[in-house]
């Protein structure tokens, strides 16, 4: 059987007994005022922060209230087991940290925390391409750890295959491309700050690591970071690429792809008729499109649309172990977790991350074996049903 994440509630309370308390809240809705009181405002700012009103981000916290599981009973789950496969790849439970850049704005030690606390618990970690660490820096840290990359994707194509072959060449086995941030959206918290980390030269350690970016520089990052970071900004931001371009990463990466930000079930079947192998239903947080769809709202039509034919995965939202299931049972493979291990990093670097992201494990646990069932393969939408007056 798999990992009793579960035992991580009997740890807390035996620890109870002499005398000791979590160090980070295990109260989901408590843990990111508690990170917020530890970090510098624009630093809070910019992982909390959402486009515009914020409304894409309450409609993701919402839309998960509108769905209810329905406990059923005597089903002998006394013994469970979270695991799964996702391209081959058995993972110890549907949860991946989803990436997340320049976190060393909230711990110095950033992506190398996150990749030891993720690879300590065998769960996969997605590498950002916005990191603070290079990649060769972040596979060390993961050791034999399970680890993606994602990408943002640069318009200079020899820059794009130089930074993937060092990711396959560092162990990342699959490839997940974000769709929906080829510029930045509006966002006040930041704007308000006049922060954005990438123009200080935060977040850029992976092309500024890069030999063929560099090579397009006249004096290296070293020795003249505005004229690197300028030509960052622009090859990083400002277009949009089309469905076409797609075999050009078909070409340069020969692990699974996956497309990061569908919401239209339309957009879902043109990812599979382009040969992808799997696609992440997300709104980026609410960070990007004010007054979008929320993601646990697209995910129904996307599965019907293409859940026979590629992976689904799915993030925005994700807070619980209920919030897992719900997502599980609407035909998700496995979900990413975002801005939580974030703010436990914030907490205590790896401690911090591990902590938070054993507590959604166990609550996944716990919570599984309570509505009923023994593995997320038993979830399905007869385990849910629509909140009164929803």
């Amino acid at each position: 059987m798999g990992t009793s994440f579960a035992a991580f509630q009997s740890e807390i309370y035996a620890q109870g007994l002499e005398g000791h308390t979590p160090k980070i809240t295990t109260n989901p809705a408590a843990l990111e005022d508690a990170a917020g009181a530890l970090l510098e405002p624009h630093a809070f700012g910019y992982v909390a922060g959402s486009a515009g009103t914020g409304s894409t981000a309450r409609a993701n916290e919402d839309a998960f209230g509108q769905w209810r599981i329905v406990p059923r009973m005597l089903t002998d789950a006394t013994t469970r087991d979270l695991g799964t496969t996702v391209f081959g790849e058995h993972l110890p439970a549907p949860v991946l940290l989803a990436p997340v850049g320049v976190q060393s704005i909230v711990h110095p030690d950033g992506e190398l925390a996150t990749a030891r606390a993720a690879a300590g618990l065998g769960v996969t970690s997605v590498l950002s391409t916005a990191s603070s660490h290079t990649i060769e820096d972040v596979a060390d840290a993961c050791g034999d750890g399970p680890r993606w990359f994602q990408l943002y994707w640069p318009n200079d194509d020899k820059v794009t295959a130089s930074i993937l072959r060092r990711a396959r060449d560092a162990g990342f086995t699959t490839l997940v491309v974000t769709l929906d941030t080829w510029t930045l959206a509006w966002r006040p918290r930041d704007l308000d700050n006049a922060y954005v980390p990438f123009v200080r030269g935060v977040g850029t350690a992976i092309p500024f690591s890069d030999p063929a970016f560099r090579s397009l520089l006249a004096r290296p990052p070293e020795d003249d970071l505005a004229g690197a970071v300028l030509q960052w900004v622009a090859m990083f931001t400002g277009t949009d690429e089309s469905w076409g371009r797609l075999s050009l990463l078909r070409k340069l990466w020969d692990g699974p792809i996956v497309l990061k930000g569908i919401l239209h079930p339309d957009d879902a079947r043109r990812a599979a008729d382009a040969g992808m192998d799997g696609i992440v239903v997300s709104n980026h947080g609410g960070r990007q499109v004010d007054g979008a769809i929320a993601s646990l709202d697209a995910l129904p039509p996307i599965v019907e649309a293409v859940g026979d034919r590629i992976e689904v995965l799915f993030d925005s939202g994700i807070r619980s172990g209920s919030d897992v299931i719900k997502a599980l049972a609407l035909g998700a493979r496995a979900v990413l977790l975002g801005r939580p291990y974030v703010y436990g990093l914030a907490h205590g670097g790896d401690e911090g991350v591990r902590d938070v992201l054993r507590g959604v494990l166990a609550d996944l646990d716990l919570t599984l074996g309570l509505a009923g069932y023994r593995t997320p393969a038993e979830l399905s939408r007869g385990t849910l049903m629509r909140a009164p007056g929803t």
